[in-house]
């Protein structure tokens, strides 16, 4: 009677709350060489499925089949999903059919550096990197070259393979990762609340981790300039520390490529720059560029024209030899970008956790941070607004909150007046919102983060009603927020132009007895024949 018949469908695996715990490791010369030839191993495996999966990418879609399936209309879901199934079922262009491709791979000398579950997740790895672009989310895949290597792998589950062994109390409470007879030591801090946390819940799986140090003589590197760590992936929810706070409140968020405007339902709003203290040394990393191009030129005069340009070879490829002093100089560079970004995550986790302890419930608007980059490339470059969003998702789902993305199309927040319920097209170089139905003038960022706290999530479609007694209270924050800003201005920071303000000093004079901006550029021209101060 216990027993399932054969083909019976069973029950879905249930899921978990999932959080990370990373813990640097102490890896010994010995240690460090054979885990590199097991991350090499991986790394040509990885490729191999990559190739094979690519193969089967391109014949799937030469079939006459395919393009019958794409011209079915997407009203018909059904018949639609069922084309498509076929077409990956017959060409074997499906996560299962890659671990079976996966266990054919691993033959000869592989068997030695990867066991059977590390394979399958390499090959499902390779599956959804082909399967974006199969979809249409990207147009190609990349190959792991030796240069690169592969910089992660990981585990299943934690009783086989590569996996992390907590010790006993009394046999020294120390953390071990186990992988192919070696026995790697995690450091374990236990004054930590947030390891002494997460050390508490279920390991699901281990992911090993390998980082580029700044030098070889950098601390915890190894003779190649690597830092080793393991990530636990834990079952459970993440340590929150005590002055971290969760609010209760509703909050309307605003994200442009270089400002924030968040403004709650009770508390006080604000309009600030994103990642303000992000500054990083342009000038710096610009000669580390152009130091590396001459020492690339240097070493490899035969790829270079008279004129100095890079030698056309068709689909030949150049093949680049770097001299040690260019791989210091590039080593160098990577360190500026890396400090970058680690600044950058510090931001954005310090800006997640003041908009959480207002409220945990966030509204804001639906926005492709990918059609950003075509048009504020630098700034998105810089401040990485997609990373911020997801971070805050992350953080507001572990608090219990919720995070709501409503679609532009309906809300039109930037356009749309809750005065007289019209929608009106405005210029981006249009900063203030100005009705004649009376609302404004009220700064459009704040404006438009105030309609996004209001909206319901469930139909997230702005209507008058909902706005006539918030407003009352809103307005007087909102203008209070932009006076904070123009101070700011007025005191000399150079703050972006979306935000409404003037440049400090740049159209008032500094006293009484200066000329205006306007005379004194009619005088420069000479077509001022006399001045009379005020």
């Amino acid at each position: 009677m216990g027993t399932k018949a054969r083909g019976e469908r069973t029950s879905p695996k249930k899921k978990t709350p999932t959080f990370l715990l990373e813990l640097p490791l102490a890896v010994e010369a010995g240690q460090a060489a054979r885990v590199g030839a097991h991350l090499e191993a991986g790394r040509q495996f990885y490729n191999a499925v990559l190739s094979a999966g690519q193969r089967r990418l391109r014949r799937m879609r030469a079939d006459p089949a395919w393009q019958e399936a794409r011209a079915i209309p997407r009203t018909h879901t059904q018949e639609r999903r069922a084309a498509f199934s076929a077409l990956r079922e017959r060409y074997g262009f499906s996560e299962y059919a890659f671990h079976e491709l996966a266990k054919a791979l691993r033959v000869s000398w592989l068997v030695e550096h990867l066991d059977a579950v590390l394979a399958q997740t390499l090959a499902t790895r390779a599956y959804r990197a082909l399967n974006r672009v199969c979809v249409g989310e990207a147009r190609r895949v990349r190959f792991k070259s030796r240069g690169r290597g592969l910089s992660s792998i990981e585990n299943k589950r934690n009783d086989t393979g590569l996996r992390f062994v907590l010790q006993k109390p009394e046999e020294g409470n120390q953390g071990i990762v186990l992988w192919k007879g070696d026995a790697l030591l995690a450091l374990i801090d236990w004054n930590d609340p947030v390891v002494k946390h997460g050390l508490a819940h279920n390991i699901k799986y281990v992911r090993l981790i390998r980082r580029r140090a700044s030098s070889r003589r950098a601390a915890g590197a190894d003779s190649q300039g690597n830092r080793y760590s393991v990530q636990l992936v834990l079952e459970g929810r993440p340590y929150h520390k005590p002055k971290h706070l969760v609010g209760s409140d509703t909050i309307g968020l605003d994200l442009g490529p270089s400002s924030i405007a968040v403004v709650p339902h009770d508390g006080e709003a604000s309009l600030s720059v994103f990642c303000e203290a992000l500054q990083p040394d342009a000038k710096a990393i610009r000669r580390l560029q152009r130091k590396m191009d001459r020492q690339r030129r240097v070493g490899n005069p035969e790829h270079y024209d008279a004129q100095g340009r890079i030698k056309k070879r068709g689909k030949q490829k150049l093949v680049w030899k770097s001299s040690r002093s260019y791989q210091k100089t590039r080593q160098r560079k990577a360190t500026r970008e890396r400090t970058l970004a680690a600044h950058r995550q510090s931001l954005h986790g310090r800006k997640v956790h003041e908009i959480v302890a207002v409220g945990n419930t966030i509204l804001l608007e639906k926005i492709s941070y990918k059609a950003w980059q075509k048009r504020y490339g630098r700034s998105v470059g810089l401040r990485a607004p997609g990373m911020f969003v997801e971070h805050l998702r992350r953080t507001v789902a572990s608090t219990g909150g919720t995070l709501t993305e409503v679609p532009t199309r309906s809300t039109r927040l930037s356009q749309w007046c809750h005065g007289c319920g019209k929608a009106v097209k405005k210029p981006l170089s249009q900063r203030w919102h100005t009705c004649p139905c009376g609302v404004g003038p009220v700064q459009r960022d704040l404006y438009s983060a105030f309609l996004a706290a209001y909206l319901d999530p469930a139909e997230p479609i702005p209507s008058c009603a909902q706005y006539v007694i918030p407003w009352e209270g809103a307005e007087a924050r909102l203008r209070a927020a932009h006076e904070r800003v123009h101070q700011r201005a007025n005191e000399g920071h150079i703050l972006p132009r979306s935000f409404g303000c003037a440049r400090a000093g740049a159209r008032l004079p500094r006293s009484r007895s200066e000329p205006t901006p306007e005379p004194a550029f009619l005088l420069r021209r000479g077509k001022l024949e006399a001045w009379t101060e005020r």
